[in-house]
């Protein structure tokens, strides 16, 4: 045990000196300098250590980490981290040690997935901003040369070509022969002929000249016989990548390999290498200079010509480079050449966009040891030459209009119109193809920016401007015209209804409609609905008397005939009118009886007081196969929630709609159209806010820490506590032989009486060897049916065992003066024995106090006893 215990401490100590030693140069990060990938591996040793993102920061911090850099790592982290939570946001939900194991197993998986779907992963933002870079680290382009081409006739051969030479015509012939290392190619019957450092073209004629002797039909004016030289397997050529690239070296080409083969092998230029200015030296003779920005911008590949044995490729350090930052195409750091103007460079860019601010540029350079501004007018695009360091920065046009107005509301079309010369606001209300009819016309706001930019409102009488009857107002830019609804400045109204009727519930309100008309809408009376008592609550506008409702009674004609009383009593907006059930009127409240009985099924409760042994005589009474014992009665229980004013307005608003939705109903006139879109408007922004407050919650929830075993319980608590049935053990025995007895209860809706067939079964589960089922024997104890299930566990609670019996009665297991007394058993019973609690053991720590404790009470003991 101390072995062990040694070994664990020597583990931590040599797992923080190595943690600490991996992350002790976090003080000297360069953010800007770390790709995605290097991001990775940091979140990734920071994970394998149990520290978080915030906490590897603290730990940055603390070595000294500046706080701008330490703001970009929080914030590069962060964006990775989003990414992955995208990537992987189907996994999230899950809580406590699960999650762990579920977002360890998967952060291979989802890195790996951000590497596939990014080209550029490997790359820092530095490196994705310098223009041409990307070209040779997308693993999606390949610049392998293809080696499936017509043989080129400009190819110079060099020793190791394969040259297929075919002689057809009058004389038939193949020859396959490798150039040797002198570059000579041996021919049968001609002997040796000089290839090496010659073109196709150029050999093709030499071996025409040769071959002339031994076929005299492929010379003269007019030839039989014709010669076709082709290359078979080409060969390999050495060249070397030297200066500021990514993998310099000394590379193995085929001998078709471009200058952009040889780069792309070496990885391209550097960070501080030049793209515009790659050198070719072929017997130390510069053959030619490669831009790549020609290729990127206008496709231009004169230069990019094919390499030859020993060829040299230079790429020098970067002489000038410039930052251009704004609305343009492309943004980033761009390689300028010394004759190169600002104008030559924005080709590169791929142009300005169209916010763009193109009338000046802002060009930020050091010079003599200091940073100035220079401003450069358009014209003189063409005239300015960069220099390197400069920071070219553009502006973006103004984010506002000079002849816009606007309207909104109540108007036929509303939005954006051009401010012509002289344009009043009832013109702008004709442009708008007029008012609605439900626009509120006794006032309307006109809302003016000022020269200062503030916003004034400025009250409109827009009746007496349409009757021009007051002067018209001519606009200015930016006037904003609002015109409201009447709907827009008032509450929605309604009435409602409940009771005896088929669809109770929430329903528009209409001016002068009755009683009659709100029960013709909510589907007419019930059978049970009482027409002489009708009572209406309607709200009180003044509450000072003390009455909190008016309370209106009135009766209606059975058939709903139009009368008197109905007619001088108009429904008021937001009234509440309740049909009341009729004296004596009762519906039918069903029971049911399961299992046997002659006549199984539901039953009607024919009176308040009738019993279980009622509607057993009524059901044909028992069969020969039931077992009373056995029977047992389902209740209902009642758990209710009161709705939260929230979702009572919602569903308020919900029952007026569906009320006036034209997909449900045959015909809908326009008023009611109009309201159906206002309320569904209404309706969709509720479901709108509480979608994004369950997304708060989801979001919250997925940074707490989920305890699963409080979780459990406190689900099995509810489920236990808010059941909508309950079990309810009976005598059927008792109740058939005393009708009307206690035992003997009153049925209520719902009950559901079941009564089984004998069971001839003891079945025991919990805390035994062998759980299982065992044949009923009668006289058997208890003891015996546990040793079929092959006695007690080690764990088994012997003194809390319990009897559960086929009504679904229980009964525990006594004890007197260390004695157990067991229940008896019936037929169908069930035996559960419970787990002893575990009890959590004494550590070391624990051990220790009371040993202190013991040895502090040792000592006072002994000195009580000298004090003696």
């Amino acid at each position: 045990m101390y072995k062990k215990a040694l070994l664990a401490v020597l583990f931590v100590l040599f797992a923080g000196l190595a943690w600490a030693q991996s992350l002790s140069d976090l003080k000297n990060l360069k953010v800007d300098n770390l790709s995605d990938a290097q991001i990775e591996q940091l979140i990734k040793r920071a994970e394998s250590s149990g520290l978080t993102s915030s906490q590897m920061e603290a730990m940055a911090r603390e070595q000294g980490l500046s706080p701008i850099e330490a703001s970009k790592l929080r914030t590069r982290i962060l964006n990775l981290q989003r990414t992955v939570g995208k990537s992987g946001s189907g996994m999230m939900g899950t809580g406590g040690n699960d999650m762990r194991q579920m977002e360890d197993s998967t952060s291979d998986y989802l890195f790996d997935s951000i590497r596939k779907s990014d080209p550029y992963y490997d790359l820092t933002p530095f490196q994705k901003k310098i223009f041409g870079y990307k070209l040779f680290h997308n693993r999606n382009l390949n610049f392998t040369p293809s080696l499936n081409l017509p043989t080129p006739q400009g190819y110079i051969i060099g020793g190791g070509d394969q040259l297929l030479i075919d002689v057809y015509g009058a004389s038939q012939e193949s020859y396959d022969l490798t150039v040797s290392s002198e570059g000579r190619i041996l021919v049968p019957n001609v002997g040796p002929i000089q290839v090496g450092g010659a073109s196709i073209e150029a050999a093709t004629a030499r071996l025409k000249t040769s071959l002339g002797r031994i076929y005299s039909g492929l010379l003269g004016s007019n030839p039989n016989t014709f010669l076709q030289v082709r290359l078979g397997n080409i060969r390999s050529i050495k060249v070397s990548m030297v200066g500021e690239l990514s993998k310099p070296g000394t590379y193995t080409l085929p001998s078709f390999a471009s200058v952009f083969n040889g780069l792309f092998a070496a990885g391209g230029p550097n960070e501080n290498g030049s793209f515009r200015n790659i050198q070719v030296y072929r017997d130390s003779r510069l053959v030619t200079t490669v831009d790549i920005y020609k290729f990127l911008a206008r496709g231009e590949s004169e230069a990019n010509i094919t390499l030859r044995d020993n060829d040299v490729i230079i790429v020098p350090p970067v002489q000038s480079r410039v930052e251009i930052i704004g609305p343009v195409r492309r943004e980033g750091f761009f390689e300028s050449l010394p004759e190169e103007s600002l104008a030559d460079l924005y080709i590169y860019t791929g142009g300005f966009k169209s916010e763009a601010y193109r009338d000046r540029l802002t060009v930020r350079r050091i010079e003599n040891n200091e940073r100035k501004v220079i401003d450069v007018p358009q014209a003189e695009l063409k005239n300015f030459s960069p220099k390197d360091g400069d920071e070219i920065l553009i502006g973006e046009a103004l984010d506002r209009f000079v002849n816009r107005v606007q309207v909104s509301g109540a108007v036929q079309r509303p939005g954006e119109y051009a401010l012509e010369d002289g344009i009043s606001v009832k013109g702008l209300i004709e442009k708008a193809q007029g008012l609605k009819p439900e626009a509120f016309v006794n006032r309307a706001t006109l809302y003016r920016t000022s020269d200062d930019l503030t916003l004034a409102a400025e009250p409109l009488d827009l009746k007496g401007i349409m009757d021009g009857t007051i002067p018209d107002l001519v606009l200015k830019n930016e006037d904003l015209l609002f015109v409201p609804s009447r709907y827009d400045i008032q509450e929605e109204t309604y009435v409602k209804i409940s009771g005896e009727v088929n669809a109770p519930g929430t329903y528009l309100y209409a001016t002068t409609m009755t009683v009659g008309d709100l029960i013709l809408q909510s589907g007419g009376l019930l059978e049970s609905a009482s027409n002489s008592y009708i009572e209406i609550a309607r709200r009180v506008r003044d509450a000072s008397s003390g009455r909190l409702a008016e309370l209106i009674t009135l009766s209606i004609d059975p058939n709903l005939q139009l009368t008197e009383a109905e007619k001088n009593h108009p429904l008021m907006p937001f009234d509440h009118v309740f049909i009341r059930k009729s004296p004596g009127f009762e519906r039918e409240l069903l029971v049911t009886i399961q299992g046997e009985v002659n006549y199984p099924g539901q039953f009607a409760i024919s009176s308040a007081d009738e019993r279980i042994s009622d509607v057993i005589k009524r059901a044909g009474g028992l069969n020969k196969f039931a077992y009373p014992k056995g029977a047992s009665l389902v209740r209902r229980t009642v758990y209710f929630k009161e709705p939260t004013p929230e979702q009572v307005k919602e569903k308020t608003l919900r029952d007026i709609r569906d009320k006036v939705d034209p997909e449900k109903r045959d015909q809908v006139n326009q008023a009611e159209l109009i309201i159906f879109e206002r309320l569904d408007q209404k309706i969709t922004a509720l479901e709108e806010e509480k979608l994004i407050e369950e997304q708060k919650k989801i979001l919250q929830a997925n940074k707490e820490l989920f305890f699963a075993d409080s979780l459990i319980r406190d689900s099995l608590f509810s489920e236990v506590r808010f059941k909508q049935q309950d079990v309810i053990g009976i005598n059927l025995e008792e109740i058939l032989k005393n009708p009307g007895s206690g035992e003997d209860l009153i049925l209520h809706e719902g009950d559901v009486l079941r009564i089984p067939k004998e069971l001839q079964t003891i079945r025991m589960v919990g805390e035994v060897l062998l759980p299982t089922t065992a044949r009923y024997v009668p006289k058997a104890n208890f003891r015996r049916y546990i040793s079929q299930a092959g006695g007690f566990t080690e764990d088994a609670r012997k003194s809390k065992a319990y009897v559960i019996y086929a009504n679904g009665d229980a009964r525990r297991t006594h004890s007197f003066l260390m004695l157990k007394f067991y229940p008896h058993l019936e037929p169908g019973a069930e035996i559960v024995v419970p787990k002893k609690p575990e009890r959590e053991k004494l550590g070391a720590a624990a051990w220790l106090g009371i040993a202190s404790s013991l040895a502090t009470l040792g000592i006072l003991v002994q000195s009580l006893i000298n004090n003696q």
